[in-house]
C-alpha cells in the first residue's frame, strides 16, 4: 500500500505518474516439487503463491484513450439516451475506425549508461495499475504469435537471462494513432542481490559478457532454424511443380533430390540426428543442443559459466559459421531451380513471384 501514499491531489491531476520503485530483489526461484507450483503433488495438497519476482512498477491514469470507434459508439449512446436518430457510419468513418491501430502503453527500461534494456507493452487501464519486470532480457528466440501453454508442469517459457546489478530507470509511453508520447518523467530504481547464494559468479561482467556471447548465438541459430523450417515445407511443393510442370527438363528433379540431400545433412549437423536417436535411443549433440545446455542451465542460476559451458560454445560457435555457409549455397540452389521453374512456366510455388508481361 506504499504507493497509495503518493496519490496527491498533484499527482491525480498528471494525466500518467510512475511512483518510486522499491528495490528489486535478484535471485533465481526455487522449485522444491521438481517443476513449476506444487508439480505433481495433486489438488489436496495446500500451497499459496509466493509474491512475484521482479521489479513491480506502480503506476496512475488519469483517463482512458479511446479508439476512434469507442468515440463513435459513445456519441451513438448520447443520443438514443436523448432520444436522437442515429445516422448509419458512412464508409470512410469505418475506414478510419479499421485502420486506427490499437493504442497501448509502452514501459522502456534503460541502465545507467542509457542503453535500452527492456521494453513492455501493455493496455490502457485508468486508475491505479501494476506491471512486473522479471529483471530479465527478453527472449532471443524467434518471434512467435502463439500464446506459451502452460498445461504442463515441465514446460517453460523461452527466456532471457538476468541482467546485472545496478540502476535503472523506468519510462512511460503512450502509443496513439500511431505516434509514441511520453506520458511521465523516468523514475529510477535499483535490483540488488538477494546475497544468500552459495556459488554466485564472483565476476559478474565477465558472466554478463559470456552471456552477451551466448544470447547472439542464439538469436541467430532460432533464425536459421526457422529459415530452415521455412525452406524444408516449400521443397515438397517444388517436387510436386516438377513433376506437374509439362515443359520442365526431366533433370530438374535430380537437381531438386541433391538440394534435399543438402538440406537434409545440414538439419543433421544443426538440429540433430531424430532417425538415430529414435533407433539407437541416442544421437551425438547438436550444435543448437550445445547452446540449449548453456542457457537451460547458466541462465537458471546466479552462477559463473563452467568450462564445459565454455567449450561448448566454442564448438558451437565454430560449427555454426560453417552451417550458415552451407545454408548460403543451399539457398541459391533453390533460387536457380526457381528460376527454371518459373522459365518453363511451371505451376506456382510458395516464396516464387511469377513472371508475367502483357502480350
Amino acid at each position: 500500500y506504499t504507493p497509495l501514499r503518493n496519490l496527491t491531489k498533484e499527482n491525480l491531476q498528471k494525466t500518467a505518474v510512475i511512483f518510486p520503485v522499491k528495490d528489486a530483489l535478484m535471485y533465481v526461484e526455487a522449485n522444491p516439487f521438481g517443476f513449476r507450483g506444487k508439480a505433481f503433488q495433486g489438488a489436496g495438497f495446500f500451497t499459496s503463491p509466493n509474491p512475484d519476482l521482479g521489479a513491480t512498477f506502480t503506476y496512475f491514469i488519469k483517463d482512458e484513450i479511446k479508439t476512434l470507434k469507442q468515440k463513435r459508439r459513445d456519441a451513438e449512446k448520447e443520443k438514443q439516451k436523448k432520444g436522437e436518430d442515429i445516422d448509419y457510419p458512412s464508409y470512410n468513418t469505418i475506414e478510419k475506425e479499421t485502420d486506427q491501430p490499437e493504442p497501448y502503453l509502452l514501459f522502456v527500461i534503460t541502465d545507467e549508461q542509457g542503453n535500452m534494456i527492456r521494453k513492455i507493452k501493455t493496455g490502457i487501464t485508468k486508475g491505479l495499475n501494476r506491471l512486473r519486470w522479471d529483471m530479465r532480457y527478453l527472449p532471443f528466440t524467434a518471434v512467435s504469435l502463439t500464446p506459451f501453454d502452460d498445461t504442463y508442469a515441465w514446460d517453460e517459457p523461452d527466456k532471457g537471462y538476468m541482467v546485472l546489478p545496478g540502476t535503472y530507470k523506468v519510462a512511460l509511453q503512450k502509443f496513439e494513432d500511431g505516434k509514441f508520447t511520453e506520458l511521465s518523467a523516468p523514475q529510477t530504481f535499483k535490483c540488488v542481490p538477494l546475497n544468500n547464494n552459495a556459488l554466485a559468479a564472483a565476476d559478474k561482467t565477465e558472466l554478463n559478457n559470456f552471456n552477451k556471447k551466448v544470447a547472439e548465438l542464439i538469436r541467430a541459430m532460432s533464425g536459421a532454424e526457422g529459415y530452415m523450417k521455412d525452406i524444408l515445407a516449400k521443397l515438397p511443393y517444388l517436387k510436386q511443380a516438377i513433376l506437374d510442370g509439362a515443359n520442365v527438363p526431366p533433370d530438374t528433379y535430380e537437381k531438386f533430390q541433391l538440394i534435399r540431400t543438402k538440406f537434409n545433412s545440414i538439419s543433421k549437423q544443426f538440429l540433430g540426428d531424430g532417425l538415430r536417436a529414435r533407433y539407437e535411443s541416442t544421437a551425438p549433440i547438436s550444435l543448437k543442443g550445445r547452446v540449449d545446455m548453456i542457457t537451460g542451465a547458466l541462465w537458471s542460476t546466479t552462477a559463473a559459466p563452467t568450462e564445459t559451458f565454455k567449450t561448448s560454445y566454442n564448438i558451437a560457435a565454430d560449427g555454426f559459421e560453417a552451417i550458415l555457409n552451407s545454408l548460403r549455397s543451399a539457398t541459391e540452389d533453390i533460387k536457380q531451380l526457381e528460376m527454371i521453374l518459373e522459365q518453363y512456366k511451371a505451376p506456382y510455388t510458395p516464396g516464387r513471384l511469377p513472371d508475367w508481361k502483357k502480350n
